[in-house]
């Protein structure tokens, strides 16, 4: 992949600005305001949006998906309380930008993508830029990653028409999932695993994602 990649002072001080705007609105969490603060978010953003990239504005990317908004990034990412060293298995790795955030909290990260297009291109461009996922996969978020379960946190970037056991199944105890649930909009929903058979749920407010994409026979 070749390419040229520029952050110059201008794109600093828009992410400056987008910290502000964030804070705002209710990102208070500095850690995940130190991320939006140095990742360059107009890499992960088609050319022709470069100007736009540091509004609070999700954009299209490849495959009829998009880049979520930056308060939506920040939400998930303070509402998931990540902490250095946790394993997190992010649904839906998109542009990779959520994923970028993710490894700037200090978290060990899994993620999955279901289209092979943005699959082929975020697992060579995250990399190149120096964010390395534990691992990339290939594959169905309904069914998240038996293998390399339990998690800490469980992160979905897709909105899902219903709650997939197996991502409740693979939460360690005391650990979180975020998902967005609903067809048209969604509500974003935290599941915090308290016992074995037991999950407390909170429902967080209404949120507009891409449908989460199952595996098809």
């Amino acid at each position: 992949m070749s390419m040229i990649l520029i952050d110059n002072a201008k794109h600093q001080g828009l992410r400056r600005q987008l910290k502000t705007v964030l804070k705002n609105k209710g990102i208070f969490d500095e850690q995940v305001l130190h991320a939006i603060g140095v990742i360059p978010r107009h890499w992960f953003v088609d050319s022709s949006f470069e100007d736009h990239a540091y509004q609070d504005k999700a954009f299209p990317i490849a495959a009829g998906q998009t880049i979520s908004q930056p308060y939506t990034v920040a939400f998930q990412s303070q509402t998931l309380q990540v902490k250095k060293g946790e394993k997190v298995l992010e649904i839906g790795t998109g542009s990779g930008y959520q994923t970028a955030v993710l490894l700037e909290l200090k978290a060990i990260v899994f993620t999955i993508e279901r289209q092979v297009e943005l699959f082929k291109k975020v697992s060579l461009f995250l990399p190149m830029i120096g964010y390395n996922p534990k691992k990339f996969i290939f594959g169905d978020g309904y069914k998240g990653l038996l293998e390399e379960a339990p998690f800490d946190k469980i992160i979905v970037t897709a909105g899902a028409p219903f709650v997939p056991k197996p991502l409740l199944s693979q939460l360690k105890v005391g650990g979180m999932l975020l998902i967005p649930v609903g067809n048209h909009t969604q509500i974003m929903t935290l599941f915090i695993r308290k016992s074995n058979k037991e999950f407390e749920k909170h429902e967080l407010g209404d949120f507009a994602f891409v449908p989460m994409l199952e595996e098809k026979n």
